[in-house]
């Protein structure tokens, strides 16, 4: 059975099946402020290729966005990114109605575009409109997609870096055989895969797993909190919890606090965001790390990698982000309370050098 992709950090993603909104948007404004800063592109010294030397080079993005602001971010990366390369952008967002997805990405098969950029989606109800975009001779892209179809570019933070890089403190706090939490759910790709380093983790350190909870939802923060909190009563003796996706964290954090159990319970996420520094460092928060990659630079990337695909220049099939850790204490010591901050801050963050070249106006952070 096809499994969708996260980004998790993306799904802040809520999930791909149960996102905020409904409708879809198309627009090409990539001016749109969220309180989260774009930076201004590096100028471009080489001479542009076709088909970008011909003018503004048609592409669409088709998305199926959630719920908190990593999507907003992405998109707003993406867009600054299409606009600094003079490509013409057309966004579809299905929001939660795969159905439509499915139709908007016919429209933009239908639409001249040259290439298609698919932001999340479940390949089951997408997959036949993948393959009639590579039989038109389309360039397609996917982020956090899984596809079996030859020549397409897949592009995907590394979940496995993400998880492993959050266990590894994980593991250093909290020690061999100690009691521990889990809230994830099956089935979608991402969190699957760092489903797995989880289960290995477990093993080399030897603890208790009590529970396991946790599902998505169009209110994922919400909604696990009567979840954590009933399997909390259950087992109060924990001394960690792993919620591998940030709104599954946020959920979570809130049922520690609820049980009045912040002093003895640590709770370790997935993903990264303005909401998500917010919640890690306000006071007697049990956050305490998380790891992920900056959505707005994923998403400048990602517009970049299919620049180059267009372009004959990638000679490449996949590209991953790596995900770097970023711990409660390294953000209240640097005094980081937002994205642009933490981007200073850590400049792992920046993939500016990932998909690019000189003839490229460069917008990642």
């Amino acid at each position: 059975m096809s499994r969708t992709r996260l980004p998790l950090a993306a799904l802040s993603l809520a999930s791909v099946s149960a996102l905020a909104l409904a409708g879809c948007s198309q627009s090409t404004d990539a001016s749109k402020n969220t309180g989260d800063t774009v930076a201004s592109a590096s100028a471009a010294t080489g001479k542009k290729p076709a088909p970008f030397s011909a003018g503004p080079v048609k592409v669409a993005l088709v998305r199926q966005s959630g719920a908190g602001d990593y999507f907003e971010q992405w998109g707003n990366g993406a867009k600054a990114q299409a606009k600094a390369l003079g490509i013409d952008l057309t966004v579809y967002d299905a929001q939660a109605d795969n159905a439509k997805q499915a139709t908007d990405l016919s429209s933009a098969i239908n639409s001249g575009a040259k290439a298609i950029i698919i932001d999340h989606g479940f390949p089951a109800t997408i997959q036949p409109e993948i393959d009639q975009a590579v039989k038109k001779g389309i360039k397609v892209v996917v982020y956090d997609v899984e596809t079996p179809t030859k020549g397409v570019v897949s592009t995907e933070q590394d979940d496995a870096s993400m998880a492993q890089a959050v266990l590894d403190v994980m593991s250093k706090d909290l020690g061999k055989n100690a009691k521990v939490g889990y809230v994830n759910v099956a089935g979608y790709a991402a969190l699957d895969k760092r489903n797995t380093v989880w289960a290995k983790e477990v093993a080399a350190q030897a603890w208790k797993q009590q529970f396991k909870v946790g599902k998505v939802t169009d209110s994922t923060a919400t909604d696990n909190v009567p979840l954590v909190s009933a399997a909390l009563t259950q087992h109060s003796d924990v001394t960690g919890i792993f919620a591998p996706y940030d709104e599954l964290a946020k959920g979570t954090v809130l049922a520690v606090q609820n049980k009045k159990l912040q002093g003895k319970v640590k709770v370790f996420g997935a993903d990264v965001s303005n909401a998500d520094i917010q919640q890690m460092t306000a006071a007697d928060s049990p956050w305490v790390a998380t790891a992920g990659t900056d959505p707005s630079a994923v998403g400048a990337a990602v517009v970049r990698t299919t620049a180059l695909e267009l372009a004959g220049q990638l000679n490449k099939s996949s590209v991953e982000f790596p995900a770097v850790a970023i711990t409660q204490d390294f953000l209240r010591a640097k005094k980081i309370e937002n994205m642009d901050q933490l981007r200073a801050a850590l400049p792992a963050l920046n993939l500016s050098q990932v998909s690019t070249a000189d003839w490229i106006s460069n917008v990642a952070h």
